[in-house]
C-alpha cells in the first residue's frame, strides 16, 4: 500500500484485466448552480493484492498530477493534505482494508493559495469469503463559503436599517393604540393588543391601520368607522349597563 512504486495505465485507466469488483459507477452530475463554479469530484481505486492505485483523470487534477507524470501512490495521496489531516487519512485507509470500514474525511489538499476542503470518501469492496480485496471511493471539492464584497455588506446594513426604521414607524402607533385601549377598558397590555388585532381581523384593516385611526380618534382629529365604534361599544359598555 505505500510503495513508491505503484502506477497506473496511461492517462489515469484502470488495468484491462481484472478479477475484483470493477470500479463504483459514475453518479449523474447535479446541474451546477448559477454563478458557481461546479465542484470537481474524482474518482479512486486501491487494489489490496498489487498495491496499485487507480485515480481518475479529476483525482489527478485535484492532487496537481500531469497525465506524463508519476502515477499515484498512498504517498502522494497523504503528502497532498495538511499535516493535521494527514494521520486520519492514513488510519482510515488502514481500517478500510484491515477491518472493512468505510469512512468519510473532510481534509485539506494543499492548492496555490494555501489549502483547499475536499470530502474524500472511501468503500472497502470484499469478496466471496468477506475478504477486503480493494478500496474505492470519492474525492470531492468541498463548497467554499461565498465572502461578500464590501458593496454587498454596506447594501445589507442599509437594508436592515430601512427594515428597523419601518418596524419603529409602526411600533409607536400600535403602542399608543394600546394605551388609549387600556384607558377604555382598564385591561392590560397584551388583552389590549388582542382587542386591536381582533378589530383588525374584523375590519380586514393592518393593525397599524387601526392603530392610526385610534389615536387621531382620541386626539379628535377624525372620527372612528362605525364597526370598529360597534367593537369598542361591546368591548367598552357604558356605565351602568347590565349584560343580560
Amino acid at each position: 500500500m505505500t510503495s513508491t512504486q505503484s502506477r497506473v495505465a496511461s492517462k489515469h485507466r484502470p488495468p484491462a484485466a481484472r478479477t475484483t469488483p470493477p470500479p463504483l459507477p459514475r453518479p449523474p452530475a447535479p446541474p451546477p448552480l448559477p454563478g458557481r463554479r461546479t465542484a470537481v469530484a474524482g474518482h479512486w481505486r486501491y487494489d489490496r493484492a498489487s498495491g496499485d492505485w487507480w485515480w481518475s483523470a479529476e483525482m489527478a487534477a485535484l492532487h496537481g498530477l500531469p497525465d506524463d507524470g508519476p502515477g499515484p501512490s498512498t504517498e502522494v495521496l497523504v503528502a497532498a493534505q495538511h499535516p493535521d489531516d494527514r494521520a486520519r487519512t492514513i488510519d482510515a485507509l488502514s481500517a478500510a482494508v484491515t477491518g472493512a470500514q468505510a469512512f468519510c474525511l473532510e481534509v485539506r489538499l494543499r492548492s496555490g493559495d494555501g489549502h483547499r476542503p475536499v470530502v474524500f470518501v472511501g468503500e472497502p469492496r470484499s469478496d466471496d469469503d468477506g475478504r477486503v480485496v480493494a478500496v474505492e471511493g470519492l474525492m470531492v471539492e468541498a463548497p467554499r463559503p461565498v465572502v461578500p464584497s464590501a458593496e454587498d455588506r454596506v447594501a445589507a446594513l442599509e437594508t436592515e436599517v430601512a427594515q428597523l426604521r419601518t418596524a419603529m414607524a409602526s411600533r409607536a402607533p400600535i403602542e399608543q393604540a394600546k394605551g388609549v385601549l387600556m384607558l377604555l377598558t382598564g385591561c392590560g397590555d397584551q388583552v389590549a393588543f388582542d382587542l386591536l388585532a381582533h378589530i383588525s381581523s374584523h375590519v380586514h384593516r393592518k393593525v397599524r391601520d387601526v392603530a392610526l385611526d385610534l389615536v387621531a380618534s382620541a386626539s379628535g382629529a377624525r372620527p372612528l368607522a362605525p364597526e370598529v365604534r360597534a367593537i369598542l361599544r361591546d368591548a367598552c359598555p357604558p356605565p351602568g349597563r347590565v349584560e343580560r
